[in-house]
Parts: structure tokens; C-alpha cells; sequence
């Protein structure tokens, strides 16, 4: 397994931690379209890298929530021989530092490199660790004694829904909706807890479950009657998902 984490930020003295991951290409920062092969996929140089808007701001929201923010993104580009592990780090130097300069942070990325057609014979894999397969959020969980039942995988594409729920999180999908997206939830069952259009509106939603959560514990009429009802999820609203290429 191919993994690169952020370095540690201090002492992890949290009894339980719970954790928001994220998928970072379409999520964090903008797709780019290479118009010579045809496809849309991640940055492969630094100057390619742009931060979505209202990113960081999200981001500062999950930590006021009381999250973790973890990276969790299927990295194949090394792989294909697309850039290099060099450039790789330099696009993640500048992820960070765009992040730090509107004072935000990342607890933690893990990022699957392998590929099962990779170029690149090292990284020739049918991996753990590559999404739809939660191998990324078992490891961060194991390394950071995450409480996958009460974390969030967010992410663009099915891949990471399908992610998310085999690790037990609840999930949410960015974008908007297309009427085929809707059988392929169903054929591959990845229907997301929620549905958001960006990564800030994603912890809105998130935020408005918590708050759901803590007034039903707070209700004495749902502490009688309702402690054996699950915790509530968000149902799928009509905002409407994008589906992005599976990478």
C-alpha cells in the first residue's frame, strides 16, 4: 500500500476522534482538461493547481465542528507516468501553502498510487487501498484512532461513496445530478446520505445533522421513546450531483 501522510500536528489526545474525508481532485481543487488525450483529470504540474472556492473556509468549519480533515484520494498519475513523485510533492507544497495563507490545514493525506494498468511496474496493483475499496480510510483510521460511524466521506465521483459506507462512514456527493447517476446509485449502491454542490455547502450539511443529532439526545420525549432509533441521516435533496471521471 502507497501511502504519503501529512506530517503530525501534535499530540492525537482526543478520547474518540471522527474525522471529515476528503477527496481532493474536483473537491478541493479544480479539474483539468487535457484536450490532447481527450479526458478530465487531476493537475499534473503546480501550475495547474487551483484551489476551489470557499475550500479553506470549509475546511475551517469541519475543524470548528470538531473534525478531523484527512485527505483520502486515488493518486494514479505517477502511475501512468503522468509526473513525477517530485512534482507530485510541489503540487502538494502549494495545496498546503494556498491553504495556510487563508488559515486553513490538513490533519493528515493518504493517497492511493497504484494503478492496475500503471506504466510504472512498482505501482502495477489491485490494491486495498484504492477507492471504491475503503483501504485509505482503514489506514488513517488505524494511524489516528479515527471513529469511522461518526466520520464523513465527501467526494465527487460514486467511488467515493462506495468508499465511504464499506468503511461505515456517512457520505456526501458534490456536484449536480444526472438522471443515469441516479441508476448507477443503485446498480453499484452508493446512494449518499446527502447531496451538496460544493465542499461549503457539504459542511452546512453536515453541521445541520450534528445539530439535529445533539437536539434529539437533548429532547426528553427522544430519550424516552427514541433510543433505539438509529441516528438520522440526511436524505438526498434535490440539489444535484456531478459525476466526475473514475481516476
Amino acid at each position: 500500500m502507497q501511502l504519503l501522510k501529512a506530517k503530525d500536528r501534535g499530540e492525537l489526545d482526543y478520547l474518540e476522534m471522527k474525522a471529515i474525508f476528503l477527496d481532493r481532485d474536483g473537491v478541493i481543487n479544480e479539474l483539468i482538461y487535457y484536450s490532447e488525450h481527450g479526458i478530465i483529470d487531476s493537475p499534473f504540474t503546480p501550475e495547474q493547481f487551483r484551489l476551489l472556492p470557499k475550500v479553506a473556509q470549509a475546511i475551517t468549519k469541519f475543524h470548528e465542528l470538531g473534525f478531523k480533515v484527512i485527505i483520502a484520494s486515488n493518486q494514479p498519475g505517477i502511475a501512468k507516468g503522468y509526473l513525477s513523485e517530485e512534482t507530485f510533492a510541489e503540487i502538494r507544497n502549494k495545496m498546503e501553502k494556498e491553504l495556510a495563507e487563508e488559515g486553513a490545514f490538513l490533519d493528515g493525506e493518504y493517497y492511493c498510487f497504484h494503478h492496475p494498468e500503471a506504466k510504472v511496474n512498482r505501482l502495477k496493483a489491485n490494491c486495498k487501498c484504492r477507492k471504491p475499496k475503503p483501504g485509505l480510510l482503514l489506514k488513517a483510521e488505524e494511524d489516528m484512532d479515527i471513529n469511522l460511524s461518526q466520520s464523513w466521506m465527501i467526494g465527487d465521483g460514486l467511488t467515493d461513496v462506495r468508499a465511504g459506507k464499506s468503511a461505515g462512514c456517512r457520505t456526501i456527493l458534490l456536484g449536480k445530478m444526472k438522471c443515469e447517476l441516479c441508476h448507477l446509485m443503485d446498480e453499484q449502491d452508493a446512494r449518499p446520505d446527502a447531496i451538496a454542490p460544493n465542499l461549503l455547502q457539504a459542511a452546512q450539511k453536515v453541521e445541520e445533522v450534528l445539530s439535529q443529532e445533539k437536539s434529539k439526545v437533548l429532547s426528553p420525549k427522544s430519550h424516552i421513546e427514541g433510543r433505539s432509533q438509529s441516528n438520522p441521516r440526511l436524505r438526498t435533496s434535490d440539489i444535484q450531483p456531478r459525476t466526475s471521471d473514475i481516476k
